[in-house]
């Protein structure tokens, strides 16, 4: 075996031995077993169980939200379900320790472990699989080599991933993307579902079936939670972090994507800078940028700007949203768009918790909303801005090239009592023939006509929820 001399091949196979404890015990790790499942997993299992398709699984998602956890739930339902344990591998690519071995090598030093002769009905599990350079050529080799093999790999630096994935595995990879925690998700691991009731409500002519809260006041505190611990399962369940979220947050998803995962997939040079504007952006989370104000402000150059900000979407950090005209219509040129974390709590572990009370609020209820539909990556999500108005949220059908609808957030119950006031959303209805729009307030709940308009208000945690809950049950364009 190449270059496996340099650590000794009883020393790799002990390893295994210690990352696969169930060939022996027959279960996962009790530190595993006592977490709660994600939500997600339900969708992600069944990729998982698809053994007739020559595919891999390709999970995917920013650092910390429990990708790991989710390979190890999948092990323990594999079990659960019949599997020999001893035909399920799993091996953490960013170990030291098999830094000289191919996949291909790995996997013969695991049958050799169990004294078995080939690889017929395993399921094997690669973690940060973006460790091994040129992963996914090595990765679609083992795909078409072992036909009745399940591959199942996860990464977190997902720049190269995500394009590396689509590029190279064409045909050979199914995408799976972790998102950070939903609102929805953080209530169900808080197990506060007692918080919620199944109902309806009217959306202009219509009765949708909605998720409603049984005690808003209380929801609403899990929401402002939310929004400054809410996006890792971990923070979500110890006060211990919480206190500390800057170093926890900072040092393992912040520092290790900007300081480490990024310079080394793309050679980037001036890591402090990268770290400042990063900070920059995390601050103003929400805000409408320009390439020109950018550029001043920062001090960085308008084409390393682009760069950057490609990096970091690229690496589930943030999301760029780009902007409409009041038809939506695209700019012929991108001249500004707006940015925002991909979950809020990031910019609590950067600068400090909010109230509900502060100015930041309203920037922060959108992030927290936009974050929800993070998961359905086949919407076109917009903003539109014109001369004279602007909506913060619209969703575009992409072949029609037409607005679907147009969301307005506020943190605010002013315009509940003072619809009028949603000049730029009434004008945006009119001129795109909508007769109902969706508007959030903080506890507000009901309906409003104005110049037969229909608007619905809801307040921004039960609309937050509700996404969560509709994306899980795969509505793709749903309210």
């Amino acid at each position: 075996m190449k270059n496996s001399r340099l650590i000794p091949e009883d020393k790799i196979v002990e390893r295994l031995q210690y990352e696969n404890p169930w060939w022996v015990t027959k279960e996962i790790p009790s530190l595993y077993k006592e977490m709660s499942k994600r939500l997600y997993f339900d969708l992600f299992y069944p990729f998982v169980q698809e053994t007739d398709i020559r595919r891999a699984v390709v999970l995917m998602g920013p650092r910390r939200v429990g990708k790991t956890v989710m390979m190890f739930h999948t092990i323990e339902q594999l079990i659960e379900d019949g599997i020999n344990p001893q035909r399920i591998f799993f091996v953490g690519i960013d170990n030291p320790i098999y830094v000289q071995l191919s996949l291909q090598d790995i996997l013969d030093l695991c049958l050799q472990s169990l004294q078995l002769s080939d690889l017929k009905g395993c399921y094997i599990f690669f973690d940060e699989i973006q460790y091994l350079k040129d992963w996914e050529r090595h990765l679609k080799v083992l795909v078409d080599a072992y036909p009745e093999t399940k591959f199942v790999v996860s990464g977190s630096a997902a720049a190269a991933l995500k394009w590396h994935s689509t590029e190279s595995g064409a045909g050979r990879f199914t995408d799976f993307m972790l998102p950070p925690l939903t609102f929805q998700e953080f209530i169900h691991l808080k197990n506060k579902n007692h918080l919620i009731k199944k109902g309806h409500i009217q959306y202009g002519k219509m009765e949708i079936p909605y998720c409603l809260p049984l005690n808003l006041d209380e929801l609403n505190t899990e929401f402002l939670q939310y929004l400054n611990f809410g996006g890792y399962p971990e923070v979500v369940l110890s006060e211990k972090i919480q206190k500390d979220m800057g170093r926890y947050v900072k040092n393992d998803i912040v520092d290790k994507v900007l300081l480490r995962d990024l310079p080394s997939l793309y050679g980037i040079k001036d890591v402090q800078e990268l770290n400042r504007f990063f900070t920059y952006i995390a601050y103003n989370t929400g805000n409408e940028f320009s390439y020109e104000a950018m550029s001043k402000e920062s001090g960085i150059q308008k084409d390393t700007l682009k760069k950057y900000l490609e990096y970091l979407e690229a690496a589930f950090l943030i999301k760029v949203l780009n902007k409409v005209d009041i038809n939506a219509k695209r700019m012929k040129r991108v001249t500004s768009f707006k940015v925002y974390l991909t979950n809020p709590s990031l910019r609590t572990a950067l600068f400090s918790p909010i109230k509900g009370t502060d100015d930041e609020m309203g920037n922060m209820v959108e992030t927290a909303i936009l974050s929800q539909w993070m998961h359905r990556e086949n919407l076109d999500l917009t903003y539109a801005r014109w001369k004279d108005g602007e909506v913060d949220l619209v969703l575009v059908d992409d072949k029609k090239f037409k607005p679907v609808w147009g969301v307005e957030i506020k943190w605010s119950n002013r315009y509940f009592e003072k619809p009028q006031e949603l000049a730029s959303l009434i004008q945006f209805c009119k001129s795109n023939d909508f007769m109902s729009s969706l508007v959030t307030s903080i506890d507000k709940l009901g309906t409003k006509e104005i110049d037969d308009l229909m608007l619905t208000f809801l307040p921004a945690s039960v609309y937050a929820y509700n996404i969560g809950d509709n994306t899980l049950k795969m509505k793709t364009t749903s309210f």
